[in-house]
């Protein structure tokens, strides 16, 4: 093999190599937006995090323009008195976050994660108790005001695959 080639072929095994180390620098994910993503409940140990509100870069660009806009149609469409749902979230998580804890429901034998975007909670983990339903979680989060929709996933005894999206391992 002559000494151009070797050359030539280290240059393209360097190359390729930065580019898949920017990848997945890029790949990073992240809570780009500061979206409200908390646990208020932690009894089912296997349980598995969520996703939550983590995102790769590239697609924080591409949600940029769709959130800005979503986030402002509320408030032209007379439904919101602040001019962007997404004010909204960070008075939501807290308000929810004490509503569950000073009421011990759900907290037997449920791991759960809350999600908050343009007043829209995502409930998301396990529960092992069959008297906790999707309903009453829903209920019991949307009695707080300014919440305009609650999506509840949960994962139940013997089910293998968690019904969300999971987050990356640690």
């Amino acid at each position: 093999m002559s000494q151009p080639f070797r050359l030539h072929h280290l240059l393209a095994v360097l190359l390729a190599a930065s580019a898949t180390t920017a990848e997945a620098q890029d790949e990073t994910l992240k809570n780009w937006f500061n979206d409200p993503f908390i646990q208020v409940r932690n009894s089912v140990p296997d349980c598995p995090q969520p996703l939550g509100p983590l995102v790769s870069a590239d697609e924080a660009r591409r949600e940029s323009h769709w959130r800005t806009e979503r986030g402002t149609s509320c408030w032209l469409a007379g439904q919101c008195s602040k001019p962007n749902s997404y004010l909204y979230d960070a008075p939501i998580a807290t308000s929810v976050a004490a509503h569950f804890a000073a009421v011990p429901e759900f907290a037997r034998a449920s791991s759960l994660w809350l999600t908050f975007q343009r007043r829209f909670v995502w409930v998301e983990g396990c529960s092992a108790d069959p008297a906790i339903d999707a309903a009453a979680l829903e209920a019991f989060v949307r009695a707080e005001p300014d919440v305009e929709r609650v999506i509840v996933n949960l994962r139940r005894p013997g089910e293998i695959k968690a019904p969300y999206a999971l987050a990356p391992p640690r």
